[in-house]
């Protein structure tokens, strides 16, 4: 393992090689001024990194191995969370089991070394809940309805806390609804790459209410901009939304969907009644981040739905 990058700010992207990581990452290595340590759970990444970023494996509530990583580091993202906003549902002590313990500890040891730069990854999706008005600013109050998000909204307060008696530079990020490529699959997070999926294989699409939910979709691309953009320019103890400030619910997203798969592909789509740990409606007012950096999405959701699609296909195509 390397030890000295003297001419290079390092930074270490905790959930490296996951979906939004990854995404991270492919944007920040044109930069040649920065070395990127990736830390993940599994001895290898979901995705494949490029060959000059690091990638440790391990658990980062060990502070002998996270500890050492800190200590080479001037700037961390922190992306790592365990559950997801069923499982939080399923089990919310082991939400708070999986995600607390390890996500204040980071907290803790950044807040002891010299860290120029902290962004912590939240959710603009669980921790406002039940909108009282739409768009969502950063203002609106904080009601989360899921195990989820009140572990999310914990792990803010915390980064606060280290921010007021720390020094800690913390900035909080609250992405809305990411899709794109790399995001497909069985799992139950990303409506997007599981309608994908389902269609592929034949199989049942499950939407919760008449219409299903309404979500606020960033294409991950526009998502990865944003934080390479907090990271430079967000102000320590703020916190900025990331979103395209558009609502679209299932049905809407399946009927985009239906235009880019033509009729090589059926969907099958079944209804259920509405979740309760599902908000009815998130949509996030971005104007914060525009503000300060000029920062909007480029990609529309018919162009960032069409675009996976062909890489879906193609990836199933190769296989």
């Amino acid at each position: 393992m390397p030890t000295t990058h003297s001419s290079k700010q390092t930074i270490l992207i905790v959930g490296g090689g996951g979906f939004i990581g990854h995404a991270l990452i492919e944007k920040l290595i044109s930069q040649p001024e920065l070395h990127i340590i990736a830390v993940g759970r599994s001895s290898s990444p979901k995705f494949v990194l490029p060959t000059s970023v690091e990638y440790c494996a391990g658990d980062i509530s060990d502070t002998n191995f996270i500890g050492p990583l800190l200590d080479r580091a001037q700037i961390v993202v922190d992306l790592a969370y365990g559950t997801t906003p069923k499982t939080s549902f399923d089990d919310p002590v082991m939400d708070v089991i999986a995600n607390l313990p390890a996500s204040v500890s980071l907290q803790r040891m950044a807040s002891e070394r010299n860290i120029s730069r902290y962004v912590l990854v939240s959710s603009g999706g669980t921790v406002y809940g039940q909108p009282k008005y739409l768009p969502i600013d950063e203002l609106h109050p904080n009601n989360p309805i899921s195990p989820y998000g009140i572990s999310k909204l914990v792990t803010e307060k915390y980064a606060g806390f280290f921010f007021q008696m720390k020094g800690l530079p913390v900035v909080i990020a609250r992405p809305s609804n990411a899709y794109g490529l790399g995001q497909y699959g069985s799992s139950p997070q990303g409506f997007i790459g599981v309608a994908m999926y389902a269609i592929l294989n034949n199989l049942n699409i499950d939407i919760f209410g008449e219409r299903g939910t309404v979500r606020d979709y960033v294409y991950i691309n526009d998502l990865a901009d944003a934080l390479a953009i907090l990271i430079e320019q967000g102000v320590p103890g703020e916190t900025y939304n990331i979103g395209s400030g558009v609502g679209s619910d299932n049905a809407d997203v399946l009927d985009v969907l239906q235009g880019a798969i033509g009729t090589d592909y059926q969907i099958n789509a079944s209804k259920h009644p509405l979740r309760p740990f599902d908000v009815s409606s998130n949509i996030l007012d971005c104007n914060k981040l525009y503000q300060l950096t000029g920062w909007r999405p480029k990609i529309s959701l018919s162009d960032g739905i069409n675009d996976t699609w062909q890489h879906v296909l193609a990836l199933t195509n190769k296989d």
